[in-house]
């Protein structure tokens, strides 16, 4: 049955059984409550109307101390060492902060920490035309650094970005403006300075506050459905290049190899002809000095000069040839033959047949020339 029915006796849960006219808590007095009960935390004394100020206050004066350390304590930051800070106050630039340990307006300022020492890595590659209208691949890296933290922050929405296309405007421009043979192989220096001055000539109207440190070429290769003639191609070029280096060494080892008979045969053509003008002289020299004893004693001078000449001549050959007076027979003595086996047979026999043998040579090959007289003795020729 209902608490509010007829015949319940009118038993209402609110109403306390010795006040039957009591209502539900009244809200004010509920807080008013609390806040009796949270002001006797800090110990003030109850007025009638029960509040307590002098603890109210004495709350608020802790509160306001506690809330001001800790507002003083976040406003502390660092700065790193390789870093430099952007002050912004209320969104606006305000400086430059150096490394060390630094203190801010919390809620008033922010602090933008930018490293100015660490050197970052930008790539690009990708398929580009190059100016006799073939394809190529090329991947390029670039270092760079941060050098002016305020222009990197505000001189563009983000300078890394911006960098990157650069990057890319000035390789497509370069290997447009440069041939696939030069780009695969001697050129690629050339097309990775000519990158770097291209790519700095874009970024200086920008103020990014960056500085492009080193370019590298990293490799530049044909499309993979053409490079294995490509790769013909290159191998061809570095077969030339190898032929030629192996000629030039040649030309070199050859050249002074040259020079020098050259110059040995025209030091011997000076020998030769002052060897010549010397005996020529010396042939002069020797008939003046034969001319007095000639125009003094003739027949005398001819003699001796024709046995001086045949013995010169005959010390040079092996054979003598013995004119015998009265005969028509011509003896040949082979000296030569006769040495020769005269040797060998020393070498064989002992000393005694040796001696022998030479005795028996002797006598039979020297005939008696005392008696004859030999028309060559008269000097006629």
């Amino acid at each position: 049955m209902a608490w509010n029915e007829p015949g319940n006796n009118d038993k209402d849960p609110w109403k306390k059984k010795d006040d039957k006219n009591q209502g539900p808590p009244d809200l004010d007095d509920l807080l008013k409550d609390i806040g009796n009960k949270f002001g006797g935390i800090f110990g003030g004394k109850s007025s009638k109307d029960g509040s307590k100020k002098g603890a109210s206050n004495v709350g608020i004066a802790i509160a306001l101390i506690v809330g001001i350390l800790v507002y003083a304590f976040s406003g502390f930051y660092t700065i790193k060492e390789a870093e430099k800070g952007i002050v912004l106050r209320f969104g606006q630039y305000d400086g430059t902060v150096e490394p060390g340990l630094r203190w801010k307006w919390t809620f008033a300022e922010r602090i933008i920490p930018v490293d100015m020492q660490t050197t970052r890595d930008l790539p690009a590659s990708g398929f580009m035309l190059t100016k006799d209208e073939n394809v190529v691949r090329v991947e390029m890296q670039i270092q760079y650094r941060v050098v002016d933290a305020r222009d990197y922050i505000f001189s563009v929405t983000n300078a890394d970005d911006s960098l990157s296309q650069s990057l890319d405007s000035a390789l497509r421009f370069v290997i447009g403006d440069s041939r696939m043979d030069d780009i695969l192989t001697s050129g690629r220096e050339k097309v990775r300075q000519d990158v770097w001055k291209e790519l700095d000539d874009i970024i200086a109207p920008y103020n990014l506050g960056l500085i492009v440190v080193d370019v590298n070429f990293k490799d530049a290769r044909p499309p993979e459905e053409v490079k294995d003639a490509f790769d013909d191609a290159i191998s061809a070029q570095e077969d030339e290049v190898r032929f030629l280096r192996e000629a030039e060494a040649y030309a070199r080892g050859i050249e002074p190899r040259a020079r020098g008979r050259v110059k040995r045969m025209e030091q011997e053509a000076i020998a030769y002809k002052q060897q010549t003008v010397l005996d020529a002289e010396g042939e002069v020299a020797k008939f003046n000095k034969l001319l007095p004893e000639y125009l003094a004693a003739p027949e005398v001078t001819r003699q001796r000069m024709y046995l001086s000449t045949m013995e010169n001549v005959y010390a040079n050959t092996s054979k003598v040839m013995v004119d015998v007076e009265g005969g028509n027979n011509m003896m040949y003595l082979p000296l030569d033959k006769m040495m020769q086996n005269q040797s060998s047979g020393q070498r064989t026999l002992p000393e005694s047949q040796t001696r022998a043998t030479q005795s028996i040579n002797t006598q039979s090959t020297a005939p008696d020339l005392s008696g004859r007289a030999d028309r060559f003795n008269e000097g006629r020729n």
